[in-house]
């Protein structure tokens, strides 16, 4: 749902606020502030997409549990802060387990079978 159709801005705002279950002045309210950036026309209409529609539907979520504007544009830059770390966090990983695999490789270099190893023995005394 990640696509490029899912972030193409194909709505106007009068579907786009039937879609989101609000009047478009809503939509034109969080615009200013803020909470949502629809794409806009050569003409300077708004265009909302797919992605727009379900920021829209958490911002409905967020302001039905209570949450003032301020208090919801709050709350969805700490779940898009929280998802670049989880995202970071995950490249990081990715880059731990191909290092370990190749010190491991290493090491296995560095291992001189047991049949191959030299055993000194010392004389009788």
């Amino acid at each position: 749902m990640e696509g490029e159709r899912f972030h193409r801005a194909v709505y106007v705002i009068s579907v786009a606020a039937e879609l989101a279950g609000v009047h478009p002045q809503t939509l034109r309210i969080y615009e200013r502030k803020g909470l949502v950036e629809p794409s806009r026309t050569g003409g300077g209409s708004r265009r909302y997409s797919d992605a727009d529609l379900a920021l829209l539907t958490r911002i409905q979520e967020l302001t039905n549990e209570g949450l003032n504007l301020a208090g919801v544009k709050r709350v969805l830059e700490l779940e898009n802060r929280v998802a670049e770390l989880e995202g970071q966090v995950a490249e990081a990983e990715t880059a731990i387990g191909q290092a370990v695999k190749q010190v491991r490789r290493e090491q296995r270099r560095d291992l001189v079978p047991v049949k191959q190893s030299i055993t000194i023995y010392k004389r009788g005394s």
